[in-house]
């Protein structure tokens, strides 16, 4: 069984790891989110909870304390929660006055709202609306900020192609309601420290939708919410599921401010359909890194100027048996790591009050199981801690840009482990490096002197001296451009090993496998053989 996770030693340990405490609000400097008021950059690392199903009322109240669950994202790592609601919560006249009780009887769901009772009972009399301003509050009270994410008008379960909330002009989705919609929020929530941003819509889709009225209504949204809560980060999404934000290359957004504006984008194994689980992973990585790079993630690299970018959803189904999920998850942290990208998991929720017509639907992407007794996956949920603090403090002058290795299969980094042996290890205080592509030594950055050698086929990597020697020059192959290779003779022959982390926390150089496509076998796969070249100026150790 999992471990438990109600520890407060972790909650108080991993309130120091996040991040340092807000002295104000947010703001963008450059690709990244900082702190208003003294620079320092702030990197979200976030949790979706969904609050916007038929109910209108977060999930899991019925199942744990609400200091329970605030506790336990804290104690995880998380910082922040992004926060969804439904426009219709706060836009209906029939939902100003509906109480949480009354919400949960009128769709038959009596037995959530009697061990709400137990769990939470001074939520029953409370309306929708104080409901979620209370669930704020407590993660507020937690230490976490929030982002309030408009997901959908009608509330349902999102997000069907042609489900009428799709685009501005869909049967629930009029732009005027939409504006009022987001304008109350915002005015609601106007000195509420912890809500540090708000996320315009979730997921733009469907037959409707285009780039002109993209522009047309995104900036009016946008101007409304700054208008009535200038404090808050605005967070625009793109089209086509949150995939398509290459229109802004071309134009980019007009508006009377520029400080707060942050781009979104999803992605999931499912954005590719089943290429995951058909496709060779080091070609299929690469291809669809490259179209990453090219429709969203530009904003934060070549965008003039460029913005910061918030993968506000990516996630797989920690059950762990979706080969699909379990190959593309390794591919998208190699690729969140190397951005140093602020992010949102999907999700928290181990099941809903509702979910297309069924009580107590199990989510199997949530990090608490059914019963929000324990986490369903520990071993996934830590491999994210190394990305849930900056790899860059891009405006640190005291510390230089190095390199470390990170392995995304694990969620480590290669380190140094004494007497001249390597080892995979946190990330906090990386091992850095110094490297020269294409082909080159790793040499420790604080001695130039030493470097990682390669002693043979299924020999564990090892630091040494010499550094011009054939087998410390490394290169990046595949078409991945994940796995990190050396050439050796051994035994007379050319033979190419490449830095392997299944033996993990020790590192081998195995014979590099899935080089070419052709050759990989279906049932091969080369992640393990991964490793991402981080360019960081974390504090880490050389030796």
């Amino acid at each position: 069984m999992a471990t438990k996770i109600w520890m407060f030693s972790a909650f108080i340990f991993l309130l120091c790891f996040v991040g340092p405490a807000l002295s104000g609000s947010l703001a963008v400097k450059s690709r990244w989110i900082v702190d208003e008021t003294g620079g320092t950059r702030v990197k979200l690392a976030c949790v979706n909870w969904v609050s916007h199903l038929q109910p209108m009322v977060t999930e899991g109240l019925s199942r744990q304390p609400l200091k329970y669950i605030t506790s336990t994202i804290v104690s995880q790592g998380f910082n922040c929660v992004r926060l969804t609601w439904a426009t219709f919560m706060v836009t209906n006249p029939a939902n100003r006055n509906l109480t949480v009780q009354d919400s949960l009887n009128s769709l038959n769901l009596s037995d959530a709202a009697a061990a709400m009772a137990v769990s939470n009972p001074e939520f029953l009399d409370l309306t929708l609306m104080d409901s979620y301003k209370r669930v704020v509050a407590g993660l507020g009270e937690a230490g976490l900020m929030v982002i309030l994410d408009n997901h959908i008008s009608r509330p349902q379960w999102c997000c069907g192609y042609n489900d009428g909330n799709g685009f501005f002009g869909d049967a629930d989705f009029d732009p005027g309601v939409w504006i009022q919609g987001l304008s109350a929020m915002a005015t609601a929530f106007k000195g509420t420290a912890a809500v540090v941003g708000m996320s315009l819509r979730n997921e733009l889709r469907g037959s409707r939708a285009n780039a002109a009225d993209w522009y047309k209504y995104m900036q009016q949204g946008a101007q409304a919410v700054h208008d009535a809560n200038p404090d808050v980060l605005v967070i625009m999404s793109g089209l086509n599921y949150a995939a398509d934000l290459k229109f802004l290359a071309s134009k980019p957004v007009s508006l009377e401010f520029t400080n707060k504006i942050v781009y979104e984008m999803h992605w999931y194994s499912f954005t590719d359909g089943k290429a995951w689980e058909n496709m060779p992973a080091n070609k299929l990585c690469g291809t669809v890194t490259a179209r990453v790079n090219d429709h969203t993630a530009f904003v934060a690299k070549t965008l003039s100027p460029p913005a910061p970018l918030f993968i506000s959803e990516f996630g797989i189904d920690e059950r762990g048996s979706n080969v699909g999920d379990n190959r593309f998850i390794n591919c998208f942290l190699a690729f969140a790591a190397e951005g140093d990208f602020d992010w949102a998991l999907w999700t928290l929720q181990g099941s809903y009050y509702l979910r297309n017509g069924q009580p107590g639907f199990e989510e199997t992407y949530g990090i608490f199981n059914g019963r929000w007794d324990d986490l369903r996956d520990p071993p996934f949920v830590s491999r994210l801690k190394s990305l849930q603090k900056p790899f860059q403090e891009s405006f640190s002058s005291s510390e230089p840009l190095y390199k470390t290795l990170y392995h995304p299969a694990t969620g480590l980094c290669l380190a140094t482990s004494g007497e001249g042996g390597l080892k995979l290890d946190s990330c906090d205080s990386p091992t850095l490096f110094e490297y020269k592509s294409p082909q080159g030594a790793f040499t420790l950055s604080d001695e130039s002197s030493t470097c990682i050698a390669a002693k043979g086929p299924g020999l564990a990597a090892e630091l040494s001296t010499q550094c011009a020697a054939s087998n410390s020059k490394w290169q990046r192959v595949s078409s991945s451009n994940l796995q990190v290779s050396v050439t050796l003779s051994v035994n007379g022959t050319s033979q190419m090993l490449c830095l392997d982390g299944k033996s993990s926390p020790q590192v081998l150089t195995n014979d590099c496998i899935c080089l070419k496509d052709s050759d990989c076998r279906k049932d091969e796969n080369p992640e393990m053989q991964w490793f991402k070249l981080i360019t960081t100026n974390r504090k880490g150790s050389s030796s």
